[in-house]
């Protein structure tokens, strides 16, 4: 079993945008990202992008172009020598009540069996409470927000919610470098 590293997308790997990622031309990466997903290519951990996609329900993208999209991102990562071992995304809205949608632990459970990760030894960084609820709930010890995305207005959230002690970054790339000691085998 391999330990896992657990990722958002919108808000930690690219910017989140008011009205959803719907194109390409929507998609601005950001560039301590990258660094901080190239430092893993070296790693035996999984790393693995969990993200919700409301813009799917609710007619606004279809699932097609979401997967370009997503194809898309996860060649310029690994050209910036960068990894991501899979990709999950939920197309539900909230008011669909999937099991998939974080804070649902869904999308995590079914990439920990796929891709044979033990939970118990993984993390997870995520820019919303909803992340970490899901890492929570999926078993997940070590959940880490970054203040990226909506990461910063969520700050004072996450902490009136049961997360009192989670770690708070910058962005990712300091998430990563704080973490990756703790999950090196």
């Amino acid at each position: 079993m391999h330990r896992g590293l657990f990722l958002d997308r919108d808000g930690v790997i690219i910017e989140n945008r008011e009205e959803y990622v719907r194109s390409w031309e929507d998609v601005e990466i950001y560039p301590q990202a990258l660094e901080a997903l190239a430092s893993l290519s070296s790693t035996p951990l999984k790393v693995v992008i969990v993200t919700n996609q409301a813009a799917i329900g609710k007619g606004l993208l279809t699932i097609h172009k979401a997967e370009e999209i997503n194809h898309r991102l996860i060649e310029i990562i690994r050209a910036a020598g960068g990894v991501v071992d899979g990709l999950y995304l939920c197309p539900h809205t909230a008011e669909d009540h999937c099991t998939c949608r974080k804070p649902q632990p869904g999308l995590i459970l079914q990439a920990a069996r796929e891709l044979g990760i033990d939970l118990s030894r993984s993390a997870l960084i995520g820019d919303a409470l909803t992340d970490l609820q899901a890492g929570q709930a999926a078993g997940i010890p070590q959940l880490a927000l970054v203040r990226t995305g909506r990461g910063a207005a969520q700050e004072p959230l996450v902490r009136s919610n049961g997360f009192p002690n989670v770690s708070v970054f910058d962005h990712l790339k300091a998430a990563v470098h704080f973490l990756l000691p703790t999950l090196s085998d």
